[in-house]
Parts: C-alpha cells; sequence; structure tokens
C-alpha cells in the first residue's frame, strides 16, 4: 500500500493540477489523493522509484481491473468486440494489458489468457463501460494524459455527491467523503454499513482503505514535509507526547473501526505521535518516522 513518501511523491508531481480542478467543489486534494492510492497506487508505489520511468509513462501503465464477473459491460472480449468500434477497443484494451504487465508481476498469469484485457483506465480508474458513450477518451488514449483522468475522477465524485442528495454543497465531513468515494466505487452508500462497503479486497473494504489514504494523505504535505500542526475536522492534535494508559495492551487498527484488523498491541506506558484526532479515534504514528502507522481508541491515550 503507498506510504507517506509515496503520497508525498503524488502530491510534488499533481498538486496544482488536483487544487485547481477541485476548486469551487466540496473535495480537496487529500480525498483526490486517497481515490488514486486506492484505485492505482499499487502501480505507480512500484513505478515511480524506477531509473527507467518518466511520469507521462507510469501514467500510461495505470491500467487494470481485469475482472470478468462483473455486471456492466462489457463482460468479455465477445461483448466488447460486438460494440461499434469494439475490435478497436480490444487491441487498445489488450495492448494496455500487455505493456503494463511487463512492471507488474501480479498479472504475470493473467496475460497469458489472450482474452483477457483492461476494464479501468488511468491513474483513477475510469471504466470501459462508459466506452458505450464516450468512445473517444479510450480510443484517443486521452486517460494516459493526468489533467483528464482527473477531469473524469471529478464528474464522476459529483455525480456520486448527487446520488447522495447532497448537490450544490461545497464542504464535506471526512465522512462524507468517504460515503462519496464509496458511492464512486460501488454505486450506492449505505450510512447503516459505515466504510464496510465498496470492493473487498480479501481484508478490507474499499471504503475503509479509502479513509485510511486520507488521514494520512492528511498528516503528508508535498516534499515528504509533516504537515503544519492546525486544526482538523472535528479536532486535532499533534504531539510527540502521548502515552497509552490501558492496563491490557491497546490495538492499533488498520481503520478507525473497532472490528478492523489489528497491526500490532502496545502496552501500558508505550509513547506514541497523535497526529490528529477524530471522535473516539486517533490516527497516530508509532515509530516516531513522520508518518501515519495507524489507529488506537484515543480514550487510551493520555499526554506524557
Amino acid at each position: 500500500m503507498p506510504t507517506s513518501s509515496d503520497i508525498a511523491w503524488f502530491k510534488d508531481q499533481f498538486s496544482d493540477q488536483i487544487e485547481q480542478a477541485v476548486s469551487g467543489t466540496a473535495f480537496d486534494i487529500d480525498m483526490v489523493t486517497a481515490v488514486a492510492c486506492q484505485e492505482t497506487g499499487y502501480i505507480w508505489q512500484r513505478l515511480r522509484t524506477r531509473d527507467d520511468m518518466t511520469v507521462e509513462y507510469i501514467l500510461k501503465l495505470c491500467v487494470g481491473d481485469t475482472i470478468d464477473a462483473r455486471r456492466a459491460f462489457p463482460k468479455s472480449r465477445a461483448e466488447l468486440e460486438e460494440a461499434p468500434r469494439g475490435t478497436e477497443m480490444f487491441a487498445i484494451a489488450r495492448a494496455a494489458l500487455e505493456e503494463m504487465a511487463r512492471y507488474v508481476s501480479g498479472y504475470s498469469g493473467t496475460v497469458k489468457n489472450p482474452n483477457k484485457f483492461c476494464h479501468g483506465y488511468g491513474i483513477f480508474q475510469y471504466d470501459i463501460q462508459f466506452f458505450l458513450n464516450d468512445p473517444d477518451y479510450f480510443l484517443s488514449e486521452s486517460y494516459t494524459r493526468f489533467d483528464a483522468s482527473l477531469g473524469k475522477c471529478i464528474e464522476e465524485l459529483e455525480s456520486a455527491q448527487q446520488r447522495l442528495h447532497w448537490r450544490g454543497r461545497t464542504s464535506l465531513s471526512d465522512m462524507e467523503k468517504a460515503a462519496v468515494a464509496i458511492a464512486y466505487n460501488s454505486g450506492s452508500y449505505d450510512p447503516q454499513r459505515g466504510l464496510k462497503q465498496g470492493y473487498f479486497d480479501g481484508s478490507k473494504y474499499y471504503g475503509e482503505n479509502f479513509y485510511a489514504y486520507m488521514k494520512l494523505s492528511q498528516s503528508v504535505a508535498g516534499g515528504g514535509h509533516p504537515v503544519p500542526v492546525g486544526p482538523t475536522e472535528p479536532s486535532s492534535v499533534v504531539s510527540l507526547d502521548y502515552k497509552v494508559i490501558s492496563t491490557r495492551p491497546l490495538n492499533l487498527r488498520a481503520s478507525p473501526d473497532i472490528t478492523s484488523r489489528s497491526l500490532g498491541t502496545y502496552a501500558n506506558g508505550q509513547l506514541v505521535h497523535v497526529i490528529s484526532r477524530s471522535g473516539n479515534w486517533a490516527l497516530v504514528d508509532v515509530d516516531g518516522k513522520g508518518s501515519a502507522d495507524g489507529y488506537m481508541w484515543a480514550d487510551y491515550l493520555a499526554a506524557a
């Protein structure tokens, strides 16, 4: 998963374009960064440190999602090729998979099947289901340009926001941003399920991953420097002097949810860095390296 240094790289490359794109919307750079981390972070995280990679080429390789078991068009190569200009699209989709698989080992088995192709395009993963209404975007490979991919991302986030009946709002809480992101991923949002919605990767849901990435992004400025101390929603404190005050080992959670995966336990008296606090949870840096490591129940932390 992308780390604070990966997020710093992303912001260094694209923050100016993102700030301009989100102006006047309810979104911000940390929300957009979290979407990119969740959608294609596993690709650009690996590639950005290679000497033979330019940013432009990394963007071209940000394709993926080869799962055929889906409800949306196209469910197969045959269904794609039956569509107008579908044969052209399959050639692009197949070539994109083959090129990306040269650098991302997780696709080495998939690419051996000649009928497999990519369904997601661009660093924010615009889905091929939209090919029927917007073929030129795919056929011209516009998704390889950051500005074009970002534009589609903002359009889809705004559409998701409208589906949640928040049209016209220019500010959202962090949980509301997560709700929009979940609707962006899965089409809808169920308030009863909270963050446990969207694509499930075998251990965590899209909403859980998105929220963790967004909170991590909030702690990282471009260049890898910590975000200056300041209030965040609903309250925030940054300190090097907090300690665990629990008679039992305190869990470090992967997301702000008591049922989420434990990343380790910390004994009474253990010092931690509190990056931010929201409700019952504190986002913490447990090793003092300046990056978020997970979440702890805030009631069991006190100023040292």
